[in-house]
This record gives structure tokens, sequence and C-alpha cells, in this order.
């Protein structure tokens, strides 16, 4: 993880209802000095109110917010050194790239502004680290969408900011150019050393982009962790299905045993025991003739796209729609065949 393991964002007990609404819901969470935290969610979850909140745009009804230490919520919102970055730029078309950039610190009163030669030198660093060095001339409507959104990154940063705050910030571009920022952003948040947080309602930007994510839903809390440990243990169902495509099964649990239709296997460590809900990938399966150990399915369709293949099976009188990668059985409409899954002890959860 970059940065120090000192904590500068320490977010307790935070809610906030607009009327009989709650937006959150007793949320507490922290982010290391320079860490990346993506806010991960729903529509509706409460992550944009939990950024707001964090700008000053938002108070809690409960709650308080440290940063570095420091009660963060008693601070006007111009001393917080908050940069944000929405979703569609909020540049203004009047000004030039340059101009745009340096608003944040033109603005200053007179007492705190840097000299017109510091802002010109901190202007063409931060072109310069947004890859746009001979842009500043230019005007917001001269740029495509992927370089607008690095503008309003640079302006962001132009006031050296303790935190760097991005709501969605990747929303209005286009998939191909969304995948391109995104491996760029990365690498200014490295470079900029500051701590981020970062909303999404995108799963894969959130586990290619974060140190950390916390999972939201309906304005709680579900789960915070490492990219890669959420996705491999997700903490509930939702978690599970929300993080990419999801199969799920009912199955039961015996003690070390977990049975699912007439087929049997051993139970992950801590599982449930009675009614269980099964949850695996649709890739986590491994097929075999009709006649081997596994599940019997019907296969109800296949589609082949280079060297993945999506297989719609009747699975013990279930539809799934599951995958395979590389060279399959030979099978066709009708066929049956036994499906495994894989690995041999699938997510468990207790049956609602």
């Amino acid at each position: 993880m970059a940065g120090s393991t000192d904590l500068a964002l320490e977010i307790r007990g935070i809610s906030k209802a607009y009327g009989r609404f709650p937006a959150l819901k007793n949320v507490s969470l922290q982010a290391k000095e320079k860490e990346f935290l993506a806010l991960l969610g729903p529509s509706g979850s409460g992550k944009t109110t939990l950024l707001r909140v964090l700008a000053g745009l938002e108070h809690p009804d409960e709650g308080e917010v440290r940063f570095g230490g420091e009660d963060f919520l008693a601070l006007p919102v111009r001393r917080r050194k908050v940069g944000m970055v929405f979703q569609h730029y909020a540049l203004f078309r009047h000004m030039t790239v340059a101009q745009n950039i340096a608003f944040g610190l033109t603005v200053r009163k007179a007492s705190e502004r840097p000299s017109k030669s510091e802002i010109t030198d901190r202007v063409a660093d931060l072109l310069s680290l947004v890859q746009l060095d001979d842009l500043g001339k230019r005007y917001p409507s001269q740029l495509s969408g992927g370089q607008r959104q690095r503008v309003a990154l640079a302006r962001a940063l132009a006031i050296e900011p303790k935190m760097l705050l991005l709501d969605e910030p990747f929303g209005a571009l286009d998939a191909q150019v969304r995948r391109e920022l995104r491996r760029w952003l990365r690498e200014l948040h490295d470079r900029a050393g500051v701590t981020t947080v970062f909303v999404t309602h995108d799963q894969e930007e959130a586990l290619d982009l974060a140190d950390r994510v916390a999972i939201l839903s309906e304005g709680e809390l579900i789960q915070l962790g490492a990219p890669n440990a959420v996705y491999e243990a997700p903490a509930t169902p939702f978690v599970f299905d929300f993080l990419g495509a999801a199969c799920r099964m009912p199955g039961t649990v015996v003690g070390d045993r977990l049975t699912i239709g007439d087929w049997e296997t051993q139970a992950s460590k801590g599982a449930p025991q009675g009614v269980v809900e099964v949850f695996f990938r649709p890739d986590e399966v491994a097929f075999a003739p009709a006649d081997g150990a596994g599940l019997a399915a019907e296969i109800r369709a296949v589609a082949q796209r280079g060297p993945d293949v999506r297989i719609e099976a009747m699975v013990n009188g279930q539809l799934l729609e599951l995958q395979a990668h590389g060279p399959t059985l030979p099978i066709g409409v009708g066929e049956g065949l036994s499906v495994r899954i894989r690995p041999m002890r699938p997510q468990v959860y207790a049956a609602s």
C-alpha cells in the first residue's frame, strides 16, 4: 500500500437523513495517509452523500470526521483544503485550460495568494503531471472528454489539497477512455502523494484502482477491505452478487459436508449449518461427461466468442448461465453433462 501507515481520515458514526429517508446510517471507516480508498455501491447506497460530507457540501446529523487528528466538520470549507472532481468536469468554458487550473489559486485572498510567477510555474507543473503540456492555451470545448477530466484533476490538485475527492469522475466517458484513464489516475495518485477518496458504482474500477474498497448499501457500510480480499471472501450475498456475475443455488450443510442436489462436497470452514445459499462465479465450474461426478445438467444454449464459451444450462432444475475458457467438451443444445463447482468449497451463506 502506498504511503505511511499513519491514519489520515477517521469517519466515526456518520448518519444523515433527508426527511424520513436515511442516506447514511452510523458509518465508520478510516483511511491511511496517501491511501486510495474507493466508496463502492449501487445508486442510493450513500456513497456520494458521504463524499459530500467530507467536502463540506453536507453536514451530518450525527457523528464526526477527523483528518490528521483535526475536527474536520468544525472547519469552514475553504480551510479543509479538499480538492473535488465531479463527473461532468465543471470547467469554466470562457477560461483557457491554464486559467481553469489556476482558478483555485487566483481567487484566494491577497494574503494567501501565490505570486503570478508562482501560479504560472504551478500550472506548468500540473499540465506536465496530467500529460497536457502543450494545451494550456486551449479552451475546454477544444478538448476531448478524457482531456477535460485531466484538466479537472489538475485544477483540484492546484490548491495542494490534503485530500482528493472524486465523484464518479469517469461516468461521462466511454468504456475505452475509462480504462485508459483508470491506469493513468492510479499513477497520478501515487505521484501526487495525496489521500484520495473515490466514489464509483463500477466494481471493476474500484477493484483495479483502490488500496481498499468500502462497500455500501442502503446507507450502511457492508464490508471494507483490500480489493482481492472482498472479492475472494464477500461478507454477504449482496457483496458477492454486486462484485460480479454470480450463480446461486440452494444447498444443505451438515457437519463439514455441503450437499447441492445429488452432489456432495466439503463445506468451507465455518459454513453455517442447515439450509444455505451457495454462491459461485459463472466460470468457477468444471464440465465432465454426463456420467461423471457432479450436478446433472442439460444444455439449453451455447455461444462462443474466441476462447470464451457461454453456456446456458438447466442444473438441478435451475437455469444458470455458465462460462468456460479454452477448449471445452464438444457439446450441443439438448445434450447432457455433469457440472462441478470450482473451487470445491464455494461461498456459502445462511438461507434468508
